[in-house]
């Protein structure tokens, strides 16, 4: 067997998985709330509800939901580097952020979680999940 699957994690390497496990309870409890206030003011909300479902979906490798987790726990916060209340550019590093960790993940990203963001997004679609 390898010494890197054999090796006991570092103490930095156990700090980031706490630091993701508390990333994603912060995401599912405050996604929806935060993209319920915003409506349709984001252009690239189809994005991010894809991007939430991959992250949540049990089958996603953990490296792909870590990095996703990273992007949704930035656009939920509520100070990041440019002020969302802003006009025009507020969402601009929240859409940047996300944009990068989708090149990093696009293909891990289905036509399954995308037909359901775009359902989700949907008038006829039934209210978001309230995890």
């Amino acid at each position: 067997m390898s010494e890197t699957f054999t090796k006991p994690f570092t103490k930095a390497e156990m700090d980031a998985m706490r630091g993701a496990t508390r990333e994603e309870r912060a995401v599912r409890r405050n996604f929806w709330a935060k993209l319920r206030r915003l409506g349709g003011r984001i252009p690239f909300a189809e994005d991010l509800v894809a991007a939430y479902y991959c992250a949540t979906d049990p089958a996603t490798p953990n490296r792909v939901r870590f990095i996703l987790m990273g992007a949704l726990a930035y656009f939920i916060l509520p100070t990041d580097a440019i002020a969302d209340f802003l006009p025009l550019v507020g969402f601009a590093d929240d859409a940047a952020v996300l944009a990068a960790a989708l090149a990093q993940v696009a293909g891990s990203i289905t036509p399954d979680h995308r037909a359901h963001a775009k359902a989700t997004l949907s008038d006829e679609a039934p209210a978001a999940p309230s995890e």
